[in-house]
């Protein structure tokens, strides 16, 4: 049998689990988390970036790529969000999936554990098609978008430990709406993914420095137009912003799970 037949820790018991679920519907995520990106990316970047003419406002370079890390750590975010939403609760309060595995070996950590270790993979398998579109487009401007992938992964972290956090503390899914709506929305519109932040007004471009997914696109952004070390210092205070949030979102997770299997 293979190693994912027979998983050698309990943490890859919670993985295999997430992952048997995503072969069984993984038809269902392949416009949202595949197919809805690319068609962004051709309409903004392609269709609209033809009227884009003021590049030096860009960096002096097309707004194709400029948008398209944007978009990358944009989707990464969004993909995140919904990981660590509805199945999170879900295999707390519908199926209750979760509480049959605390009733074997596996602890609430391993179970929290699992659940991050899948949503790592799940980013980094559209991270890494999506990184494959860009250079088909011609977007990337240094070789560097490699790394765009794991920072990209990372920025979806910092979304997904503390949402799954909030999401192991409810009993019906009424506050996600507001979640996507009055949190992930603005975010995606206004950390930076379609133009830089210095349009903004001064109060909003202190509020975008305070999201962690201006922090993520200034990464991606910066990797894929080789720009990264123009600022040092920029770049260590983004991945440090993105590491304590991820971390103590995994920490907060570990905590709420246990609070709500062990009663």
């Amino acid at each position: 049998m293979t190693s994912l037949a027979r998983p050698s820790s309990p943490i890859s018991r919670v993985f295999e689990h997430r992952f048997v679920q995503y072969r069984r519907t993984f038809r269902a995520s392949i416009f949202s988390s595949f197919i809805s990106p690319m068609m962004f990316l051709t309409a903004m970047g392609i269709g609209l970036g033809g009227y884009v003419t003021n590049d030096a406002a860009l960096g002096g370079v097309p707004y194709l790529a400029f948008l398209a890390p944007g978009l990358l750590a944009a989707t990464a975010m969004q993909s995140a969000t919904f990981e660590a939403t509805f199945p999170i609760m879900g295999g707390l309060v519908w199926s209750k999936v979760f509480h049959a595995m605390y009733a074997t070996p596996i602890s609430p950590r391993d179970i929290a554990l699992g659940n991050l270790a899948w949503i790592t993979v799940r980013l980094t398998m559209i991270s890494t098609i999506f990184s494959v579109v860009i250079v088909i487009f011609g977007a990337a401007e240094s070789p560097l978008i490699v790394l765009a992938i794991p920072a990209a992964v990372l920025t979806g972290l910092a979304f997904a430990g503390p949402i799954a956090a909030f999401a192991a503390t409810q009993k019906t899914p009424n506050k996600f709406a507001a979640i996507f709506r009055f949190g992930i929305t603005p975010l995606f519109l206004f950390s930076g993914t379609f133009f830089p932040i210095g349009s903004l007004p001064v109060v909003l471009q202190g509020l975008a420095w305070l999201t962690p997914l201006f922090h993520g696109v200034a990464l991606t952004r910066g990797l894929s137009l080789g720009t990264i070390m123009d600022d040092p210092i920029a770049t260590a205070i983004h991945v440090i912003y993105l590491v304590t949030l991820a971390t103590v979102g995994a920490h907060l997770m570990i905590r709420n799970f246990d609070r709500r299997l062990i009663r």
